[in-house]
Order: C-alpha cells, then sequence, then structure tokens
C-alpha cells in the first residue's frame, strides 16, 4: 500500500475528489467542494478497497468520475457515474386503503431529502378525483394550517406531529364518510424542487 497512489477525480474538469498517497488518505488536497463529504473506508484500504463514499449529494454531483491507480511500473484506471442526483423523494401507498364508514384511517406520505422537514415551504394534501382539488390539510413554513382545511375535512384530519421531523407527512383522516373514497395527493415544495405522491382510499361498507 505504501507504494501506490489513488485519485479519485471529476473526469471533465479534472477536479481531485480525493488523494490516497504514502500510506494514507491526503483530504487536505481535495478541492474544497469535496472536502468532509468524500471519505474512503478506512478499514478496506488494507484490502484494497478504495471505493469511495460521497457523503450529502447535491445536484452538481452528476457526472463522470474515474479512480486511478498508480504504482511505481503502471497504472489503471476504473470510471463510475453519477447519473441522476434525486433530491427529494416523497411515497406514498403502492396499495389502496381499505375503510368503513366511521372508521379512522391513515394516510401515508414519506419524505426523504437532503433539505430538513423544518425547511419545507410547503407539504399538501389535497383530493384529487375529482374536477377540481379539494385542500385536505396544509403544512407550510413548519407549521400546520387546520383552518385551511376544505370543510368537507375541517376537524378530521391531523399530521402525527411528532413524525414530522422523521421527514413523515401521514396524516389521519377521521371517521371516514362516503363521500371520502377517491385519490389523495401528499405533495411536497422543498428548496427549487417539488415530488408528490398518491394514495388510494376505497371506502367499503
Amino acid at each position: 500500500m505504501e507504494d501506490l497512489e489513488v485519485e479519485w477525480r471529476r473526469k471533465k474538469s479534472e477536479t481531485l475528489v480525493h488523494l490516497f498517497q504514502d500510506g494514507e488518505s491526503r483530504p487536505e488536497s481535495q478541492q474544497q467542494d469535496y472536502q468532509d463529504r468524500a471519505h474512503f473506508f478506512t478499514e478496506e484500504i488494507k484490502h484494497g478497497n478504495f471505493s469511495l463514499r460521497l457523503d450529502n449529494l447535491r445536484a452538481e454531483d452528476k457526472g463522470e468520475y474515474t479512480c486511478t491507480v498508480h504504482t511505481q511500473k503502471e497504472s489503471g484506471e476504473t470510471e463510475v457515474q453519477i447519473k441522476d442526483v434525486e433530491r427529494l423523494l416523497v411515497s406514498g401507498s403502492d396499495r389502496s386503503i381499505s375503510a368503513s364508514v366511521g372508521e379512522d384511517v391513515t394516510l401515508n406520505c414519506s419524505v426523504d431529502s437532503h433539505i430538513t422537514p423544518e425547511d419545507f415551504e410547503q407539504v399538501s394534501w389535497k383530493k384529487t378525483d375529482e374536477d377540481e382539488d379539494i385542500l385536505v390539510l396544509l403544512y407550510e413554513n413548519n407549521e400546520a394550517f387546520p383552518d385551511s382545511s376544505n370543510e368537507r375535512y375541517r376537524d378530521r384530519v391531523e399530521f402525527f406531529t411528532a413524525e414530522i421531523p422523521k421527514g413523515n407527512f401521514s396524516v389521519r383522516l377521521k371517521s371516514v364518510r362516503t363521500e371520502d373514497k377517491g385519490v389523495y395527493m401528499c405533495e411536497v415544495f422543498a428548496g427549487r424542487d417539488s415530488a408528490n405522491a398518491t394514495v388510494v382510499l376505497e371506502q367499503l361498507g
């Protein structure tokens, strides 16, 4: 390992992402963009594994990277591509939810993002399966606004407040009615990004 030099670089710009030299990592040589973000798996180096972990991914990290290994006599390289950087992933429920009239039901919405939930501009729940969108519940600037709910849903919906810091924006819908059947959309606005997910409520009996 003492005789190896390993360089990770951006392919086009030749920007140095990380360097292993003289038997150790050289974080001080990293381009500033990658300091504290690009790391070797220290315990794996002795096995010849120079994989790189890139933390706190950014949209601009998209692109091609080369890992070049130099010995005194020869060198070899491999390329890795980051195709797309999804900054905001919103997921609902893959399956329809069934409920009987009068029951309480949970509509699932979980958000995975590098932006903390407290910094989301807006999360809205709407019923979307009719000619118009009906506002079910609104969260804006770190606060829920139950008074903004359509009168059909007022006093019947609530967030699980303690779960919001974990990115869980599921809502409880109380005392299901016949007309609640349909498609609900959870839409999230964070930074310049927005994403949504849907939940289908099938009302039974």
